[in-house]
């Protein structure tokens, strides 16, 4: 499964949002508006050992998975003392898609998963040891974490819980451990403080925006979300994952078993949240995908615990049944979508494909490379940090400045793109149609001349229409003050400016 996914790696387009975090990686910042800087060192891992390639970018994620499946097992052997136990432990990740394949493609996921895993660990050897500086190694982890994706926060209620509901809650109530745990989690997250004090919290309100951005009630988005759960950690995983965690609750609470508590209250607390932010808003793709993780592991050793507890022994064959028709419907489902995203012809889906969707990009780039030479223009610029990103990932070696001219509070302390080469020159305009049509030109003082339009096809299908235009007259603002339509970004939430992020 992981020579899969080094193939996968190797073999499928870089996704737009990759492409924007490997541009992260060859800035020196801090943070970044949308996300904690973790990933964008990992990136910068891979592509300092592999070179700025396909397998480089994504090296990071396909090791972090490894690590992840890793600690997991051991998570289930020192519960358990079970090697059945240990093997589900290993296989229920690679039977669910997201986890079994795609995380060979960068996400924050794949910082994040590893590192709250790690945490996770570190509470698990405390539990079993009883040693106290388990609580500093869990500090460090968690961190590392933050470092990674702000959602990790929604596992301070889990830690809480395996800290004051157990029996031993006076014990580190008095202890020092915990609270140096905390103080280490915060030095090491203090490069974010930093670069926030003085951006003036930029990325807190980002996902704040995010946060609490609602719409009216819709069941369609409650379908979405639960939709999408099924279909990233398994048809059948995921009932066996949720039946696992609510016994694991119930053996946690009611004999206040801390490792219990611990993992189930981890998964749980976050699912409930996406599920009531779903009836108002679309819950994104990969927001949950943090959580999972720890839900494998609690359904493993729920399989070890259900004859140790007595229970009857039709549920217990029953739930063996069902975690090893999972493990290999799961499996065969990975191996599928596998193939489809890399030796299929068909397009099944249309524009709605996953895959489609942001492939064939290279079409673009070609028309981009040859209207540079028929018009002179020495630079290239967008006004959606998709196009962006794609242009300078496919303009990585010839040294093209490639500027998203608005949105600019996504690039707080980027470096110089290259304005020797901007300023005074001519430029060419990319955008998806219609974004070309944008209300920003009319506060923009540049003179353009339409050359052509470009599809970006993927198997037979057209994707997305660009519009190439010539840009003259005008030298773009780096730096534009906060209230300019220019600096203003958009969020998933909806399109939410600055201003009304503030």
């Amino acid at each position: 499964m992981t020579a899969l996914r080094i193939a996968y790696a190797s073999l499928i387009d870089l996704r737009t949002d990759e492409a924007y975090y490997w541009t992260w990686s060859k800035e020196n910042v801090l943070c970044f508006l949308d996300h904690p800087p973790m990933l964008s060192w990992f990136i910068r891992l891979g592509t300092t050992i592999f070179g700025d390639t396909l397998f480089g970018v994504r090296f990071a994620g396909i090791l972090g998975m490894l690590v992840t499946q890793c600690l997991l097992a051991d998570i289930a052997r020192r519960v358990t003392r079970d090697v059945r136990v240990v093997v589900l432990a290993l296989l229920l990740p690679e039977a669910a898609v997201y986890y079994g394949l795609l995380t060979a493609k960068v996400a924050p996921d794949v910082a994040v998963i590893p590192f709250s895993v790690a945490m996770m660990w570190s509470l698990v050897r405390l539990a079993e040891s009883g040693n106290p500086r388990w609580w500093l190694a869990a500090g460090l982890f968690g961190g590392l974490s933050l470092l990674s994706k702000f959602t990790v926060v929604m596992f301070v209620p889990a830690v809480i819980a395996f800290m004051l509901v157990p029996d031993w809650r006076m014990r580190w109530l008095k202890s020092p451990y915990p609270y140096a745990a905390a103080l280490i989690a915060l030095i090491v997250f203090s490069p974010v403080l930093i670069w926030n004090a003085q951006h003036d919290w930029a990325s807190f309100r980002f996902q704040l925006v995010r946060a609490t951005a609602t719409h009216e009630i819709s069941l369609r988005t409650v379908g979405d979300y639960i939709g999408l759960q099924f279909g990233l950690v398994g048809f059948v995983v995921l009932p066996v994952v949720l039946s696992g965690l609510i016994l694991t609750a119930r053996r946690g609470y009611l004999g206040r078993e801390p490792v219990a508590i611990l993992l189930s209250t981890a998964v749980l607390v976050p699912f409930l949240y996406f599920l009531w932010k779903s009836l108002s808003l679309r819950v994104g793709d990969t927001w949950p995908m943090f959580m999972w993780p720890l839900g494998f592991a609690a359904a493993a050793i729920n399989v070890a615990m259900l004859p140790r507890e007595r229970w009857p022994a039709w549920m217990i064959r029953s739930t063996v049944w069902w975690a090893k028709t999972a493990v290999v419907s799961g499996i065969i489902t990975v191996a599928l979508v596998f193939l489809y995203s890399v030796a299929s012809p068909w397009n099944f889906f249309g524009n709605a494909d996953p895959i489609g969707g942001e492939a064939g990009y290279e079409q673009v780039a070609a028309r981009v490379q040859a209207q540079l030479a028929k018009t002179g223009a020495t630079w290239i610029a967008t006004t959606d940090y998709r196009t962006y990103a794609m242009m300078r990932w496919y303009f990585r070696d010839t040294n093209t400045p490639v500027v998203q001219i608005n949105e600019r509070g996504r690039f707080l302390g980027f470096a110089d793109p290259g304005m020797d080469k901007i300023k005074g020159h001519t430029g060419l305009y990319v955008a998806r149609e219609p974004d070309n049509h944008s209300a920003l030109w009319s506060v923009i003082p540049a003179r353009r001349e339409p050359l052509e339009r470009v599809n970006r096809v993927w198997r037979g299908g057209v994707m997305d229409t660009y519009s190439l235009e010539k840009l003259e007259g005008w030298t773009p603002e780096l730096n534009p003050p906060a209230d300019s339509p220019l600096f203003q970004w958009r969020v998933l939430a909806g399109d939410v400016g600055l201003r009304e992020a503030a």
